[in-house]
């Protein structure tokens, strides 16, 4: 009876850490922060962008409604537009910023609205396909201030991104 009670105990354990297990994976997985971006449906280099996102471990939702209201809504000045909009953990991002300032920025969480990239820079993700012919132009990304003025954040010089 002892041994049956035994082995009936060790048999549960195990059907517990099997059915655990799975969720032991969930927690253990990186968490992927999360980009809502706001373009115009008809907008090649925004599918670029997203996809740069993508690959580089972002989770990202689209909304095909262009993005003049959320740009205001976000309180980016014009003079800083560019084809997409986008809000990733209470940060602005406007044009194509590159994945890796925006991790810089989830990490270092400084002080502002978010990153813009103004204008559409050629060489800038989304803006580096071969229809450019692998032209660079430099460029830079700007940290927006809430009173409206910025700080250059990252300098893209041309030769390398």
């Amino acid at each position: 009876m002892v041994m049956r009670t035994t082995i009936e105990l060790q048999r549960r354990r195990w059907l517990a850490m099997a059915l655990l297990l799975p969720l032991a994976d969930a927690w253990a997985a990186p968490i992927r922060p999360s980009v809502e971006v706001w373009k115009d449906p008809n907008c090649g280099c925004c599918k670029d962008w997203v996809a740069h996102l993508v690959a580089n471990g972002f989770a990202v939702k689209v909304n095909e409604t262009g993005s003049n209201a959320m740009r205001s809504q976000l309180g980016i000045a014009e003079k800083y537009g560019s084809c997409h909009t986008a809000l990733v953990a209470g940060y602005a991002l406007e044009g194509h910023v590159p994945a890796r300032d925006i991790k810089r920025l989830l990490q270092g969480r400084p002080e502002g609205i978010g990153l813009a990239v103004p204008g559409m820079p050629v060489g800038s993700p989304g803006m580096d396909g071969p229809e450019y012919g692998n032209r660079k132009d430099a460029y830079n990304v700007l940290l927006l201030k809430k009173d409206g003025s910025f700080t250059v954040y990252q300098t893209y010089d041309g030769k390398k991104s």
